[in-house]
């Protein structure tokens, strides 16, 4: 008996292997699948796994290719390059049999970084709603890689994603940069674009590269060599999940919004509680208040005709997290303060006269706030109702800070490993790259930092000096009034540099951004100057201006400074039919002040009559430089710059 136990466990486990491994079968990345795009005009890699010493041959376009799995359990076959065009059908065969289904070939882009590459065509559809209603293009197609992080090894297969076309019912998980970016490409070449959005929130350049470049980056290298260590990991991810529930579970119990009669339900008698004018933060309004749970609550008397129908709230966006209810019903919730608070609410929640909303807030950080400068109101069948003024507060429950979390799509290695490293094999056109948010406290290194990513990942390709389009940063919080240093200002000035690496171009942003939102909604501006970019540099269109004024040297005339820029198009211009703005002048002692600056052709003239021995000129030196003016004519910006080495 116990023999036919043991035979019968070997057996399931066997079994069990051959499911996890797919022993025996011809198995493909997920990558490689129906709807897929391919590069044209190049030879095209299709790869896989199977048994050891299996034949596997692959059928397409009337032609046969075979090869033979290594030891390994691993095959590929390269395709001959092929025209731009489809749909087509490829069928693999070992011991069972694939097909793959409408196929075709056009133009790879892989776009990566952080959140501003993630940014839905959801996200922003305040801004786009005609472009989502009109996206209907079965050659425009999106492959979304998922979010994860190893920092073990490099992984051989992503763990889902599937290729999807831009149609109304997709568009809205499209990255918004990738979409407008491939719609201008097709508008232009009436070519297939496919997109492999590889790109996470929050991540970090160096979450980008392997062990092996993270050397030349100390503290980046022990970092990920100590997230490698699985006693370690395991260890770090228990406690932090039990403090983290802890945590919550206690601010849970003692939220008095939850005991007794709960602060939700419309009948409450909110009369005895404070008022505060939203928005704004709680520290501004002088709360006694840092961290915990607290209750917003406010009236609004609606028509006759908004009764029983479905509408939109919109609460701006919250920090830290929000739970929403209207008349004591659930509308939706936020876990954490970036996302814009837009809830759908349901039919037969208003009604007519008075309706009560009610938000409880939680605050982990102690900077709680409704953010300004963004929408709060209740739109119904075309009227909006504006929801800034006095709300009724209380507060719930206090509590220190929340336990912080280790975030790991910031540190290093983690998605190099298991979301880049599986994809290498797939034949790309080019890489598009928008991050730098997340390096900003450590700007000065990040031209080092990126060059390393292009090198490293070019060679991972090996197809060349892939051409490599970036987004250089927008603007962002509070503007000052004088001239002042800013981590994002060097960031930007980092990545001004970086051009001088071969085959790269980059999309100025300045006059795109939002002061109070990191990420900024006009993302169709910056696909559409990422593709001029891409029609000049991949696409040799060498009578495209594709970027706006780039500083190239200047001359000190007397107690002034000419300077010299390349990319002017048909003429140095402002934006707005005034003078020059945002250039700053100083001398040896690099005190900088406000300068005069004149056009005269393609050159630029800067001059304070306070500073007799000029020595150095900045433009548009700032985190959030705003009124920086200087464009070319065709309509695009210049880049900042410092005229310091």
């Amino acid at each position: 008996m116990n023999r036919t136990l043991k035979i019968l466990s070997i057996i399931f486990f066997l079994i069990f292997l051959i499911n996890q491994t797919g022993f025996g079968q011809v198995r493909l990345p997920r990558l490689v699948s129906d709807g897929m795009i391919l590069q044209r005009e190049t030879p095209v890699k299709i790869w896989g796994w199977a048994s050891a010493g299996e034949n596997v041959k692959i059928n397409f376009n009337n032609q046969s290719f075979e090869t033979t799995t290594s030891a390994d359990g691993k095959w590929q076959i390269t395709l001959p390059a092929q025209k731009a065009g489809g749909p087509f059908e490829i069928k693999i065969t070992g011991s069972n049999q694939i097909i793959l289904k409408d196929i075709l070939f056009g133009d790879v882009w892989l776009c990566s970084g952080q959140s501003n590459m993630e940014t839905t065509m959801s996200r922003v559809s305040p801004l786009y709603g005609k472009e989502i209603e009109n996206c209907t293009n079965p050659k425009i197609r999106l492959f979304q890689v998922p979010v994860r992080w190893n920092y073990s090894q490099p992984q051989e297969d992503i763990q889902g994603g599937k290729w999807e076309a831009a149609n109304p019912q997709n568009i809205l998980k499209y990255t918004a940069v990738g979409y407008f970016f491939a719609r201008d490409l097709y508008e232009k070449y009436k070519i297939p674009v496919g997109i492999i959005q590889c790109a996470a929130g929050g991540s970090s350049a160096e979450s980008w590269i392997s062990e092996e470049s993270l050397k030349a980056f100390p503290e980046q290298y022990r970092i990920a060599k100590q997230l490698s260590d699985t006693t370690y990991m395991r260890n770090l991810l228990a406690s932090e999940k039990t403090a983290q529930w802890k945590w919550f579970s206690e601010l849970g119990k003692s939220d008095l919004g939850r005991k007794g009669m709960p602060w939700l339900i419309p009948q409450l008698d909110d009369s005895a509680w404070p008022t505060l004018q939203i928005p704004s933060s709680f520290r501004e309004a002088g709360m006694d208040f840092k961290s915990g749970a607290i209750w917003f609550r406010k009236e609004i008397n609606l028509p006759e005709n908004c009764a029983g129908k479905s509408a939109l709230l919109e609460l701006g966006t919250i920090i830290d997290s929000d739970s929403v209810f209207i008349n004591g019903k659930f509308v939706g919730t936020t876990g954490y303060q970036y996302p814009p608070r837009r809830y759908t609410i349901a039919t037969e929640i208003l009604k007519a006269g008075k309706n009560n909303i009610t938000v409880r807030v939680v605050s982990q950080s102690g900077n709680g706030s409704f953010i300004k400068e963004k929408p709060y109101q209740i739109t119904v069948d075309g009227q909006t109702f504006d929801l800034k003024g006095s709300w009724k507060y209380s507060i719930g429950a206090k509590c220190g800070p929340s336990p912080t979390a280790t975030f790991f799509p910031g540190k290093p290695l983690g998605l190099y490993n298991a979301m880049l490293s599986p994809i290498v094999n797939y034949t790309l056109k080019g890489m598009v790259w928008y991050q730098g948010e997340s390096n900003a406290e450590r700007a000065n290194e990040y031209k080092t930092v990126l060059s390393t990513l292009i090198g490293e990942w070019r060679k991972l390709w090996g197809q060349g000096n892939l051409p490599f389009l970036f987004v250089q940063l927008p603007d962002f919080m509070e503007p000052k009034n004088e001239p002042s240093e800013g981590s994002w200002a060097t960031l930007r000035n980092q990545q001004l540099k970086t051009l001088s690496v071969p085959n790269t171009a980059m999309a100025v942003t300045i006059g795109l951004g939002e002061k109070n939102d990191i990420h900024p909604l006009r993302k169709k501006e910056v696909g559409q100057r990422l593709a001029l970019a891409a029609e000049k540099l991949a696409y040799g269109d060498k009578k495209v201006v594709a970027s706006g004024p780039v500083y190239e040297s200047m001359k000190v005339k007397d107690n002034k400074i000419e300077l010299t820029f390349s990319d002017c198009g048909s003429g140095l211009t402002t934006n707005d039919g005034k003078e020059l703005k945002h250039f700053a002048i100083a001398g040896a002692d690099r005190k900088f002040v406000w300068a005069n600056a004149e056009i005269k052709g393609n050159k630029i003239v800067v001059w304070n009559e306070t500073v007799s021995k000029p020595v150095v000129v900045r433009y548009a030196w700032a985190d959030n430089p705003v009124g920086a003016n200087l464009y070319n004519k065709e309509g695009l910006p210049a880049s900042p710059f410092t005229t310091e080495p």
